[in-house]
């Protein structure tokens, strides 16, 4: 969590919004994050998941982490990553779920406020749940609250060290701040985690040109 503590540090971890991060930067995105996708199955508005026994889940997570980062098949990298995706959106309440669910649907309301509100209930819930603090990192990202976004993604990360949305999410603030050494670093971490994530291979390859005095 060093590059995180570092970052935070440097006096940017307050509320207030960072200003004039370039004309070259896309106002930020939830697509930033690699976020869930939202075709998983639901039933009246709730994310319908197999319970499963954490140790076995655990297990079965190490072997999915194993096998993404070997294969060269893009349609088995493509089935991993969606399985691994389901067991992180396995919070084990019924209750986190339907919040989940809920704001989820307020995020591609751009509705923010409300689905800050639920992602503020499913922490205190299930404090445990990685994805949580991912999807409220990711709300905090797209008000541009940079500070609280990264809060939530080191606790993210202190809970689930290999999510490739999480480290993304990192390294693109790292960027979009300057720390474009931290942000190179962070988004290798992600790459080893998932080595078929698009948006970071392009974001190595132009930050190494750049560290090299190339035009990107």
């Amino acid at each position: 969590m060093f590059a995180i503590a570092f970052v935070v540090s440097s006096g940017i971890a307050g509320a207030q919004p960072v200003p004039d991060l370039g004309p070259d930067m896309d106002p930020p995105s939830a697509e930033d994050f690699n976020p869930m996708p939202e075709d998983l199955p639901q039933d009246g508005g709730q994310v319908v998941v197999e319970e499963a026994d954490p140790e076995e889940e655990q297990s079965r997570l190490d072997e999915l982490y194993a096998e993404l980062a070997d294969t060269e098949d893009a349609n088995a990298a493509g089935r991993i990553t969606r399985e691994i995706q389901r067991i992180w959106m396995d919070s084990g309440s019924d209750t986190v779920d339907v919040l989940m669910s809920r704001a989820g649907k307020a995020i591609q309301a751009d509705d923010h406020g409300l689905a800050l509100d639920l992602l503020d209930v499913v922490v205190v819930l299930k404090p445990s749940f990685a994805e949580g603090w991912n999807r409220r990192a990711t709300v905090h990202y797209m008000r541009e609250d940079f500070g609280k976004s990264l809060v939530d993604i080191e606790r993210t990360l202190a809970l689930e060290p290999r999510h490739w949305g999480a480290l993304s999410g990192l390294a693109i603030i790292q960027r979009r701040l300057g720390f474009e050494d931290s942000a190179l670093e962070t988004f290798k971490r992600a790459l080893e985690v998932n080595p078929g994530l698009e948006n970071a291979t392009k974001a190595v390859e132009d930050l190494e040109k750049d560290a090299e005095g190339e035009p990107a």
